[in-house]
């Protein structure tokens, strides 16, 4: 895997995914460009490929149904573009470190309280997954593998129970958190190398280029 800092590997993301969504529509030959780009920041970052066409499958079954009443030409080059842009941040998020979400955050141009925000949210998704997890291995002790063991095991008590169980730990995280000098404000470090502005502003110079080629007629 690349030796990159987390929110230096989210910005070289977003420069991809900001640059290959605004292309003119229907811009091919450019959008190949971005696509063998999210090709390869996938191998760069060996990404887990089960995992990731899993994710790819369910999303671009619903981007399916969203985009063909637009026509074929139109929604062939949409599925496409929307494909480059989530292999890009899903090859991001996929290697992403448990509990790194707000070292992710620190070098976006937010507001401090919506990134605390986004934060907290994250992290309690985080506690709900790791919860739900626990319960799957419960059942399968108890023979209920499988997904319709699951399903049969699941029921409005246990949603209940995981409600419950998920709310008492994220309590018991605000509370370490408390304990650690936790005063209502996240502690951020928006210092960014020299070495890492440069690469980033000489892509998104890049980016840009040949995202305002795409609307020109040569």
């Amino acid at each position: 895997m690349l030796n990159l800092s987390i929110p230096f590997k989210l910005r070289l993301s977003l420069i991809v995914v900001i640059g290959a969504a605004c292309l003119k529509t229907p811009a091919w030959s450019w959008l190949a460009v971005y696509a063998g780009v999210a090709l390869a920041w996938a191998i760069a970052l060996r990404v887990p490929v089960k995992p990731l066409f899993k994710l790819l499958g369910s999303e671009i079954i619903l981007l399916t149904l969203i985009a063909f009443p637009q026509g074929w030409e139109r929604a062939s080059f949409l599925l496409v573009r929307s494909l480059v842009c989530l292999l890009t941040m899903n090859s991001f998020l996929l290697t992403l470190p448990p509990h790194s979400f707000a070292i992710a955050l620190q070098g976006l141009p937010l507001h401090p309280s919506f990134k605390e925000t986004l934060l907290l949210a994250g992290q309690y998704l985080e506690i709900l997954l790791g919860e739900v997890n626990q319960m799957q291995r419960a059942a399968q002790c108890r023979g209920l593998g499988g997904a319709a063991g699951w399903l049969r095991y699941t029921s409005a008590s246990m949603i209940g129970a995981l409600y419950l169980r998920s709310l008492q730990r994220s309590e018991r995280v605000y509370n370490a958190m408390l304990l650690r000098g936790y005063q209502g404000k996240l502690p951020s470090d928006d210092k960014f190398p020299p070495k890492e502005r440069a690469i980033l502003i000489a892509l998104s110079l890049i980016a840009a280029s040949i995202t305002i080629s795409s609307y020109l007629k040569f």
